[in-house]
């Protein structure tokens, strides 16, 4: 929460507390970015006219940063050409004050059901990976991965475009017990015939001496 009226920090502390929202509260544009950057929330409520630094700045620095995280602008300013103004910074909604709680609250729990969605789709170049479904799609083109290879795409996608060690691969394979032959090999061979064999482009990496990662070509490094 990022606002400098303590009488309605202490409303909103009173109203979401209680139903299981645990919050942290800002009191300045400056002290918000900072949070913002250096902490991990499902969401912000953020007024405009603040000091230090407004709003409508703290927002579009998270944007230049590249944070995703929600925002809701909770503000007195009203005109149209506000809301415009705040939705173009980045700003995922806007309520104008006074406010009711309850509407705050639903807001809110859209803003974040709406997140969540979007953390469950890894990406990377043209691939896709569902993780509530368990789909995998190459531009267009859904893939069939059985599931050690499954594991696998989506253990090297959470990761990309770093590196991830053999011997972590062989964990989310077979946990602590990994076989005495080299199937890890074989596995990686099937999953490269799946997800790079009929493209052009192929984003599955060996690394010698380290283990394997999967990269879009624009985010390569040498």
């Amino acid at each position: 929460m990022v606002e400098d009226n303590q009488n309605l920090v202490v409303n909103l502390f009173g109203y979401l507390e209680p139903r299981s929202y645990v919050l942290d509260v800002a009191r300045d544009g400056g002290a918000a970015l900072e949070l913002a950057l250096t902490q991990q929330y499902d969401a912000i409520v953020l007024d405009w006219m603040l000091p230090k630094m407004d709003g409508l700045t703290v927002v579009r620095r998270l944007r230049g940063a590249g944070s995703t995280v929600p925002v809701l602008m909770l503000t007195a300013r009203e005109d149209l050409d506000d809301k415009i103004s705040g939705f173009r910074a980045g700003a995922d909604d806007y309520v104008t004050k006074p406010f009711a709680l309850a509407e705050l609250e639903v807001r809110l729990e859209a803003l974040m059901a709406r997140a969540q969605g979007r953390k469950q789709m890894l990406t990377v170049a043209d691939l896709q990976f569902n993780i509530a479904t368990r789909e995998v799609r190459r531009g267009a083109r859904e893939l069939q991965l059985y599931s050690a290879i499954n594991n696998l795409l989506e253990a090297l996608m959470k990761a990309s475009p770093a590196v991830v060690h053999r011997q972590e691969l062989e964990t989310v394979v077979w946990g602590e017990n990994p076989p005495d032959r080299d199937l890890l090999r074989a596995h990686i061979y099937e999953l490269r015939r799946r997800v790079d064999g009929p493209f052009a482009v192929k984003l599955i990496q060996t690394v010698p001496k380290l283990g394997y990662r999967i990269v879009a070509p624009e985010e390569e490094s040498g």
